[in-house]
């Protein structure tokens, strides 16, 4: 993405000059809004499926697309420690600005750094696979950041609930999708407008076979109120 939507509305919103919140367009869903105080949320405002996953990180933490560093700050102050990791130069500048210590600018599969206990991706994580044949790579490359003994924590959501029912009990899916959570989004603040870039949203049976394909173990640790989960991934021993 050259234009960094993101970025640019955070620091907006971090140096007190919030007046519009991001919209979002996507091939499946309606337009949308991102409202931009919900990335400076506390932990008592996060949703529960965040809190357990936070509350179940351990060691070296890699919070990967840690945007305006919430989950990055909340386990900095537990002592842990974290490293946010961003593709966006506005998200890693707003993190440093509210006191994260340790940040990487990179997109996650040309990130170059150590190993970890913990790789955090939350806010449907497993999006930044972008399709279901990118979940391979994308698994490749957190394996690779990934401590013996480590773990990795995402969440996704099962969108097939925005499909309509046929006649047979099942859901209607077009002919021309690959998998129903495929889906390409586009983000627009102040008149500017990203370009198109794919996002996935999985089911969990996908995801647990997709693990398992790549050697690692897949938990369903909590199920959210729609048609969300947190999954915990180890390595397949």
């Amino acid at each position: 993405m050259k234009e960094d939507i993101l970025g640019t509305a955070l620091l907006d919103y971090q140096n007190g000059n919030y007046t519009e919140d991001i919209t979002t367009y996507s091939s499946l869903l309606e337009d949308d809004v991102l409202p931009l105080p919900y990335m400076f949320r506390s932990f008592k405002e996060m949703p529960e499926l965040e809190q357990k996953a936070l509350q179940l990180c351990k060691g070296n933490v890699l919070d990967v697309g840690c945007g305006a560093g919430s989950h990055s700050l909340y386990l900095q102050e537990k002592g842990l420690l974290v490293t946010g990791l961003d593709a966006s130069k506005g998200a890693i500048e707003v993190s440093k600005l509210r006191g994260l210590k340790n940040t990487a600018h990179s997109e996650l599969l040309k990130y170059e750094g150590e190993q970890f206990d913990t790789i955090l991706i939350l806010m449907n994580g497993v999006g930044l696979a972008g399709t279901l044949d990118g979940l391979e790579p994308f698994f490749s490359k957190l394996k690779s950041h990934l401590k013996d003994g480590g773990q990795i924590l995402l969440d996704s959501s099962d969108i097939i609930y925005m499909f309509e029912d046929d006649e047979d009990g099942g859901y209607w899916i077009p002919d021309n999708v690959n998998y129903y959570g495929e889906v390409s989004f586009e983000m627009e603040y102040k008149k500017e407008k990203s370009e198109s870039f794919p996002w996935l949203y999985v089911d969990y049976n996908t995801l647990q076979r997709a693990a398992n394909y790549s050697n690692l173990t897949c938990e369903l640790v909590m199920e959210g109120e729609h048609y969300d989960y947190l999954a915990r991934l180890t390595h397949m021993k």
